[in-house]
């Protein structure tokens, strides 16, 4: 299974977002949609999984969950906007991961690309950084990876540009 891994657009969606999403088997966003032409764009080209983010209304709050717990290929992940890092995970999620910890979590929110480990809970952490047009971020990022047979591999950042 290809995934491509983005958060953040911010109402953003353009033809190099949309290349990287056909060459997957699906799309996960991991929040601050801002537009539903967004996701709607990213479905035609890919099945699509999302979260909502802070920024994201009350109708695009309606099509999609604050977090989304599933299983790909045999991982167990957990995609959500607000999340934190490890170890100072958001309050609202520290007592869930120490209970019940995935083996993938998936956050946005902070606009920084960053994969790693947590030890401690025996998990790997991913935030895409941000696709967008709007925030702190220099670089649009983008991350894509394979899971296959219970394992992660073959993680790729993609920077799309910076930002002037």
């Amino acid at each position: 299974m290809k995934i491509l891994l983005l958060s953040d657009t911010h109402s953003h969606i353009d033809e190099r977002i949309l290349h990287y999403a056909k060459t997957v088997d699906e799309v996960w966003h991991a929040g601050d949609i801002g537009d539903l032409k967004v996701t709607g764009a990213l479905q035609e080209v890919s099945k699509l999984r999302a979260v909502f983010g802070n920024i994201d209304n009350a109708i695009i709050r309606s099509c999609f969950p604050e977090e989304e717990r599933f299983i790909c290929e045999g991982v167990s992940v957990w995609m959500t906007h607000i999340g934190g890092y490890p170890p100072k995970y958001n309050k609202r999620i520290l007592p869930k991961i120490e209970m019940d910890p995935p083996e993938l979590f998936i956050c946005g929110h902070s606009h920084i690309l960053k994969v790693m480990p947590d030890k401690k809970n025996n998990l790997l952490h991913m935030n895409p950084g941000a696709c967008g047009k709007h925030g702190i971020h220099k670089v649009r990022t983008l991350l894509r990876f394979e899971i296959f047979n219970s394992k992660i591999s073959n993680l790729e950042v993609i920077e799309l540009e910076k930002r002037s």
